[in-house]
C-alpha cells in the first residue's frame, strides 16, 4: 500500500481568475437532526470556503440556525427538505449524513414510502434517515456523493452497486464495522473477519465499487483498483465533529475535481491541518478550530506543490 503523493496537489482545481459565483463548485448538504445540530454546521463551514455555493437542508430548526448566521454564511441557500430534488440536479456532488440520525438497520420493505412528503412525514429521525437516503441514492445515481455518519449507518451496500462508482464513504471503524455486517453473503463476511483492515477496505471498495476513506491514526482509502495510506493527525483530532468537517473537505472538493483525488487530498489536507493546531495549542483544539486552519493549511500545501504549475481551471 503506498502513500499519498503531495506532488499530486498540482492538479487542484484553482477557480479561473474571470470565473464568476457559481462556476466553481456546488454542493448539496443533506445532514443534522433535532439532536444533533453542530455536525452538519460543521461540514457547512469547511465546504463554504471551498466552493461557491452550498444548498443546505437539514430539519427546520438547523435551517433556522444557519439563517441567523448569514453574516458568516453568504454563498448558500437554505433548503428545506420537501425542497430537496429543487436543487440536487444542480449540484455537482451530494453530501449526505452528518448529524443525521439513525436506528437499528431497517429490513428491505418494512414500510412503503415514495416521496419525500411522505419520508418528511415520518415520525421516527432515523427511520427518516435511511428511507431519505434510499430515496435520493436510487433517484440520483449519476451524481458525486459522499456519504458519512447517520446515512452511512443506514445504508445497505448493495445500495452503491448503483453508483457506478461515483461515490466515497467516510466511515470510522465501527461504521465501517456496521457496514460489513449488512453484507449479506455469509460466507464473505466471514472470511473478512481473518483479514487485517487495509484488505478488509480494499476488498469493501472493490466489490461495491466504491471508494472508502477509513479514518483512524492513519487514513486508508481504496478505490476498487488502488489504495493508499495517509498517516499524520493527533488524537487531538478525535474530538467530536472533526470527523464531520472532513465529510465537508472531500465533498466540496469533489465538486470541481475528481473522486479519488477529494478523498485522499482531503485526508492529507485534514492531517496537516490537526498537525499544524498541535504546533500552536497541543491537543487543545475542537472541529470549529480545525475548519478554521484548514483554508490556510490548504493555501500553503497548494502552493508549495504547485510552484510554477500552470493552475487547472478547466474541470
Amino acid at each position: 500500500m503506498q502513500e499519498f503523493n503531495p506532488d499530486d496537489l498540482k492538479q487542484v482545481y484553482i477557480p479561473a481568475p474571470f470565473s464568476h459565483k457559481a462556476q466553481n463548485g456546488k454542493l448539496l448538504l443533506v445532514g443534522g437532526s433535532h439532536l444533533f445540530h453542530a455536525a452538519s454546521l460543521w461540514a457547512l463551514t469547511i465546504a463554504s470556503r471551498i466552493v461557491d455555493m452550498v444548498f443546505y437542508s437539514s430539519v427546520p430548526e438547523n435551517n433556522q440556525i444557519v439563517h441567523e448566521s448569514k453574516k458568516e454564511f453568504r454563498n448558500g441557500i437554505i433548503v428545506p427538505r420537501e425542497k430537496i430534488e429543487d436543487y440536487a440536479d444542480e449540484a455537482d456532488c451530494i453530501l449526505i449524513g452528518p448529524g443525521m440520525m439513525r436506528t437499528n438497520r431497517v429490513e428491505n420493505g418494512a414500510l412503503r414510502v415514495e416521496n419525500l412528503k411522505e419520508i418528511n412525514a415520518l415520525e421516527d429521525e432515523g427511520m427518516q434517515s435511511y428511507y431519505l437516503t434510499k430515496y435520493l441514492l436510487e433517484k440520483y445515481p449519476q451524481k458525486k456523493w459522499v456519504i458519512d455518519a447517520g446515512a452511512l449507518q443506514m445504508i445497505e451496500p448493495e445500495w452503491l452497486l448503483q453508483l457506478h462508482g461515483n461515490v466515497v464513504l467516510t466511515p470510522h471503524p465501527v461504521e465501517f464495522e456496521r457496514l460489513e455486517s449488512g453484507i449479506k453473503n455469509q460466507e464473505s463476511r466471514e472470511k473478512l473477519e481473518n483479514e487485517n483492515k487495509e484488505k478488509q477496505v480494499a476488498w469493501f471498495a472493490k466489490k461495491y465499487n466504491t471508494i472508502v476513506l477509513l479514518k483512524g491514526q492513519e487514513d486508508i482509502i481504496c478505490s476498487p483498483d488502488k489504495c493508499v495510506r495517509i498517516p499524520g493527525g493527533n488524537a487531538g483530532m478525535t474530538k467530536g465533529g472533526t470527523g464531520d468537517v472532513l465529510a465537508g473537505l472531500v465533498a466540496a472538493l469533489a465538486c470541481k475535481n475528481d473522486l479519488w483525488f477529494a478523498a485522499t487530498a482531503g485526508s492529507y489536507f485534514n492531517k496537516k491541518a490537526g498537525e499544524r493546531l498541535f504546533e500552536k495549542v497541543g491537543y487543545y483544539f475542537n472541529a470549529s478550530d480545525l475548519a478554521d486552519e484548514l483554508p490556510k493549511v490548504m493555501a500553503a500545501q497548494i502552493r508549495m506543490y504547485s510552484n510554477g504549475v500552470t493552475p487547472n481551471t478547466s474541470k
